[in-house]
C-alpha cells in the first residue's frame, strides 16, 4: 500500500508518527511526503526537512513566500509523481491544503484525508464548504467538529480523539500548588504577566505558585515575575506531567493548555489579552461575525456551557480574575464542584474506543476501497 503523508509542523509530526505507527501494524506500507523526528522514526523519507515549511507569524511567511510557493509545488510533485492510495494531509492548512488542491486536480480519484480541522466553528466558517472539492474526510480532534462540519456543508467528518487529552488525564486529586500558565509566545506573557502578578497579589495564596515556562521565554518570564509581590518558582516545560499533578487550580492564557487543564482535571481562571490584529478582527466582527467560538475554553465548547471563567481584553482586570481565582482555592465551594461536573462531561466527550492513533488509522483505511485503490 502506498500512502502520501504530509505534516508542516511540530506538532503535527507527533500526529503523523503515530498515525504511521497505527498503520504501519495493519497493512504493509511505502511512504511518500514532509515530517520531522516522529514520522521519520515511523518509516518515512521527507521529500525536504519539515523546518524549511514551518513558519510562525504573518510578518515570517510573507517574508518567505516565495520559498514556501515553491516548496508546496516540489511537494506536489513528489506527491503525484508517487502515485498514493490515499493522501494525509496533518495540520498546518496554509501549506498542506494547497498541496493537496494540487494533487486533486491531477489525481482525482486519488481520496485525501485532512488529518485536524480547521477551526472553522472558532472563524472563518466558510472554509469548511470550501474544503469539499479537495477533502473527502476531516479527522477531528474534538468531539462537536463533525456536527459543526454537517452544518456548514464542509467535508464528512469523524472524531478521532486528542493525543493530549489522552495523555495529560489524572485521576480526580487536588493538589496543593497553584499553577500560572502565561502563555507560550512573548507577546503574551509581556500582555499577561502583570495583570496576573496583581490577581495574585489581591487572592495573596497560601498554596506554593509555580509558573511553568517554555525554555525560550524562561528569562524573560522570571523578568516579569520578579515584580510580584507573592514568591514563585519556575518550572521548565519538560516537568509539565509533575507540575499538573500538584495543581490544585490554575490561572492560564487561553490557548491548548486549557483542554490539558481540563484533562488533568485542574479548575481553572483563563484570561487573553488581543494584540492589535485581534483587536481589529474583534471591532470587525460586530458589523461582519467572523469569529464564531462561544468560548475560550475548549472543555467549555465541547460540553455547551460556559461554567469555566474566561476573560477577554478589557474583562482581563486583577479584580475580576482574583474574584474568580479565590473560590478555587478552597475545597468544596460550589465553584470547584461546578468545574468538577465539566470535567465529567468533557472526559465522557473526548473518549474515544482505543488510541486517538488507532481510530484515525481505521478511519484512513475506511475510505479507500476493498482492493486498496487504484493508482493512476
Amino acid at each position: 500500500m502506498r500512502i502520501a503523508i504530509i505534516a508542516g509542523e511540530p506538532s503535527g509530526d507527533r500526529l503523523g508518527g503515530a498515525l504511521m505507527e497505527a498503520l504501519a501494524a495493519r497493512r504493509e506500507i511505502v511512504w511518500c511526503g514532509i515530517g520531522a523526528e516522529d514520522m521519520t522514526a515511523a518509516g518515512l523519507q521527507p521529500i525536504f526537512p519539515q523546518d524549511e515549511i514551518s513558519v510562525m507569524g504573518i510578518d515570517a511567511i510573507i517574508r518567505q513566500l516565495p520559498r514556501l510557493l515553491g516548496r508546496i509545488r516540489e511537494a506536489a510533485a513528489a506527491v503525484i509523481a508517487f502515485r498514493p492510495d490515499v493522501l494525509v494531509i496533518v495540520d498546518s492548512p496554509e501549506f498542506t491544503h494547497r498541496v493537496a488542491k494540487r494533487v486533486r486536480r491531477r489525481l482525482p480519484h486519488v481520496p485525501i484525508v485532512n488529518y485536524v480541522s480547521p477551526t472553522v466553528w472558532a472563524w472563518r466558517p466558510g472554509r469548511a464548504r470550501a474544503m469539499v472539492p479537495y477533502v473527502d474526510l476531516v479527522m477531528a480532534l474534538f468531539p462537536f467538529e463533525p456536527e459543526v462540519h454537517a452544518r456548514l456543508g464542509g467535508p464528512r467528518c469523524v472524531y478521532v480523539g486528542h493525543p493530549l487529552f489522552e495523555r495529560m488525564r489524572r485521576p480526580a486529586v487536588a493538589g496543593e500548588s497553584l499553577l500560572v500558565l502565561p502563555g507560550s509566545r512573548r507577546a503574551e506573557i509581556e500582555r499577561l504577566m502583570p495583570v496576573f502578578g496583581e490577581a495574585l497579589a489581591r487572592v495573596a495564596p497560601r498554596e506554593p505558585v509555580e509558573i511553568l515556562a517554555v525554555p525560550r521565554l524562561r528569562e524573560r518570564i522570571e523578568a516579569l515575575a520578579a515584580a510580584w509581590s507573592v514568591p514563585v518558582t519556575i518550572r521548565p516545560g519538560a516537568d509539565k506531567q509533575a507540575v499538573f499533578d500538584r495543581a490544585k487550580a490554575a490561572l492560564a492564557a487561553s490557548g491548548t493548555v486549557t483542554m490539558e487543564l481540563a484533562a488533568a482535571r485542574v479548575p481553572m481562571v483563563v484570561a487573553y489579552k488581543l494584540d492589535i490584529a485581534g483587536r481589529i478582527v474583534k471591532r470587525i466582527n460586530h458589523i461582519v461575525r467572523i469569529v464564531t467560538a462561544p468560548s475560550m475554553v475548549l472543555a467549555n465548547i465541547v460540553v455547551g456551557r460556559n461554567d469555566i471563567p474566561a476573560f477577554l481584553e478589557e474583562e482581563v482586570t486583577a479584580e475580576a480574575l482574583a474574584a474568580a481565582l479565590a473560590p478555587l482555592l478552597v475545597d468544596g465551594t460550589p465553584e470547584r464542584a461546578t468545574q468538577e461536573r465539566v470535567f465529567d462531561e468533557f472526559a465522557a466527550a473526548m473518549q474515544v474506543d482505543g488510541s486517538p492513533a488507532e481510530t484515525a488509522a481505521d478511519a484512513v483505511l475506511s475510505i479507500l476501497p476493498p482492493a486498496d485503490g487504484v493508482r493512476l
